[in-house]
């Protein structure tokens, strides 16, 4: 599956910080190769150079925890 700018995603990688969270791609790129890559952008910071099999597509419920109290 590809992702397009502004797509919510759940980013899993066991080396980054943001491993689990739920971003924002900000940015596509394209290798020569036809790899791509994306940029993406979490609440604390961001995350380039993630390969597409490191991303899920998010349930529109993760975005928020305003139901927890």
């Amino acid at each position: 599956m590809s992702f397009d700018e502004d797509d919510s995603v759940v980013l899993h990688d066991e080396h980054s910080e943001f491993d689990g969270e739920t971003g924002t791609i900000t940015q596509t790129m394209e290798s020569m190769f036809g790899d791509v890559t994306y940029t993406i952008s979490f609440e604390d910071g961001q995350e380039t150079g993630v390969p597409e099999d490191a991303l899920e597509e998010a349930d529109e419920d993760d975005d928020t925890d305003e139901d927890e109290e």
